[in-house]
């Protein structure tokens, strides 16, 4: 007999914490109330069709074929079909089983903006086959097995924070995970706040390789570290002034953007501390200091990302803001009190529309928990 299961798998936005998790750094992020809605019906077969509504695209999936990335027709998957597929893929080369289903989603998460649109599919899959097939799971291990499928399957280098924050997401606070021993707790945000996304409307291709360069980078900088101490094994075991020190070493290019990662685990590190005393302007300053960071010496702003950024330091209510994500376009994060949201996203808006004539999306989210069976 067939059953019914509804999942709801939310984005999320990382508060603090941009580009450190390649690194062993602490990463901030939080679940939002933006999320990919799915309905699935139980089938009795190793079947999987999936309808992506706002797609208005479908596919079907053999799951005891996925090795070869073709639907059952025997075509190339569409891009945004790896993702569930590589989720099977994974929790297969776990043991854990997945049954056939007809699944719909549709999404109000912006795609490409940086807000783990993916991530979100991924968990959401993942906690379906969960449901259905009625192996237990905590949810750390859950995210791995979906951050597994992103890396090896869909083909995109990413950390573990995304699927993380979308399957632990806790309501009303950001979400402390330290990507080097995997310990994490949630943290409560600042009482009468707003989170308030916008997005620039600027589309970024993952900038894959650019992204990568910066890794190797950051790479680059590690191997330097360890010829002055063997027990470096990240950035995350090099101070401010040992950097410093050793940038005559460096290119120029591998300096800034050490300095930035080596900058940015220090900055979470003063933010945590802002969280737990209730600072929430000391927090919101770390967060321009970030944003100043990606763009100077990361280099992955763009003068969208930019200009909303300079626009919401002019607004009295406004705390905190800065670009999140992989950058190069998506969206900026802001920290806005909770009375003056509204006023803000217009302000913001405006400001946006007459400086770049472009048309940003702005909305008020709130963190929210993970994902779960509706």
């Amino acid at each position: 007999m067939s059953q019914n299961i509804r999942i709801v798998s939310p984005g999320r936005v990382n508060l603090l914490g941009e580009h450190v998790d390649k690194n062993e750094g602490k990463v901030l992020p939080a679940a939002i109330d933006r999320s990919i809605k799915l309905s699935a019906e139980t089938r009795d077969d190793s079947i999987i069709k999936i309808k992506a509504l706002d797609l208005a695209e479908s596919v079907e999936i053999d799951l005891t074929k996925l090795d070869d990335k073709l639907d059952s027709t025997g075509n190339p998957l569409p891009s945004w079909a790896k993702y569930p597929a590589g989720v099977a893929w994974s929790l297969h080369s776990g043991g854990f089983a997945t049954k056939g289903a007809e699944v719909e989603f549709t999404s109000n998460i912006p795609m490409g903006a940086g807000l783990s649109s993916s991530a979100a599919v991924e968990v959401a899959f993942a906690v379906l086959w969960q449901a259905m097939s009625g192996w237990s799971m905590d949810r750390l291990t859950l995210s791995q097995y979906c951050q597994k499928a992103e890396v090896e399957y869909a083909g995109v280098n990413c950390g573990l924070m995304d699927q993380f924050a979308c399957a632990n997401g806790v309501e009303g606070h950001a979400v402390l995970l330290d990507t080097r021993s995997l310990d994490f707790k949630s943290v409560p945000l600042p009482k009468n706040t707003a989170i308030v996304i916008a997005d620039s409307t600027v589309r970024r291709s993952l900038q894959t390789s650019a992204y990568n360069d910066r890794v190797i980078d950051c790479q680059a900088a590690v191997a330097a570290a360890q010829k002055r101490n063997a027990n470096v094994r990240s950035l995350r075991d090099v101070s401010v002034d040992e950097l410093e020190d050793m940038k005559s070493q460096l290119s120029d290019g591998v300096y800034r953007h050490a300095r930035h990662v080596v900058g940015e685990i220090e900055r979470v590190e003063q933010a945590i501390h802002c969280l737990e005393i209730g600072d929430s302007i000391t927090f919101g300053k770390i967060m321009f200091d970030t944003h100043a960071s990606l763009r100077d010496l990361y280099e992955v702003s763009c003068p969208e990302l930019d200009a909303l950024v300079e626009i919401a330091s002019g607004f009295s209510g406004c705390i905190g803001a800065r670009l999140t994500g992989a950058g190069f376009g998506g969206c900026t994060v802001n920290l806005v009190e909770q009375a003056k949201a509204d006023e803000f996203v217009q302000y913001l808006s405006e400001g946006y529309l007459r400086k770049t004539n472009l048309k940003a999306a702005v909305f008020v989210t709130q963190a929210s928990c993970g994902a779960y069976v509706a």
